[in-house]
């Protein structure tokens, strides 16, 4: 007797090509999020900030669902290679990528645990408040910031030897991972670039899809 399945045919699974704005989404969150995060934290133990307290709520909420968009944009990037993905690069690829993520949520938990001190009245906040910065711009502008510049290199890498993106876009791809990998900065610009990068890159992946002729069924 036949097996039924043998009738069906199967269709593999391909990525949407609007999925590409998943990047385009994680930047602008991402970015929006560091910016009223770094501008509702106090440079000095001396500076008010609990007024800053709705910008540290309103960029927990965005985190996540940027780090969600950030997921969705290296399955993107995945795809893009199919078969002509290299195992080597594309586990430092990925291994980067969800680092980058991990700490950048970390970072997001301690804004958060200031937040929770600077609602409670009874806790000696300067201190508290100072340390908790400290840790989140090392977080963020030491560590998760040089795993980006991995990510990026990793990619550029595999861009340059399969060819799926113009050599133009590698080497700006490279500057900016070396500049991020070598420049020790807490400066919230250095940590906007990595976003700004994103956000090229899946524009020119939408445009250039959009280009391209669909294959009907």
């Amino acid at each position: 007797m036949a097996d039924p399945r043998s009738r069906v045919q199967f269709q593999p699974l391909r990525t949407p090509r609007s999925a590409a704005i998943a990047g385009i989404i994680f930047g602008v969150l991402f970015a929006t999020s560091i910016i009223l995060l770094a501008t509702a934290v106090p440079a000095t133990t001396a500076a008010p900030w609990v007024r800053g307290g709705s910008k540290i709520t309103t960029a927990l909420f965005l985190a996540p669902i940027a780090g969600i968009a950030f997921l969705w944009f290296i399955g993107v990037l995945r795809d893009r290679f199919g078969d002509l993905e290299d195992r080597f690069f594309s586990t430092v690829f990925l291994g980067s990528g969800l680092l980058f993520l991990a700490m950048t949520f970390v970072s997001m938990a301690i804004a958060g645990g200031l937040l929770a001190v600077s609602r409670n009245a009874n806790v000696p906040q300067d201190d508290i408040v100072y340390f908790g910065r400290e840790v989140t711009l090392h977080i963020n502008n030491v560590y998760a910031i040089r795993m980006a510049a991995v990510f990026m290199i990793s990619l550029a890498t595999m861009w340059l030897r399969t060819g799926l993106m113009p050599r133009w876009l590698v080497i700006i791809t490279y500057l900016l991972a070396l500049s991020l990998l070598l420049v020790v900065s807490f400066s919230i610009w250095a940590v906007l670039v990595f976003p700004a990068w994103v956000i090229a890159v899946s524009v020119y992946i939408l445009a250039t899809d959009h280009r391209q002729p669909t294959n009907p069924g």
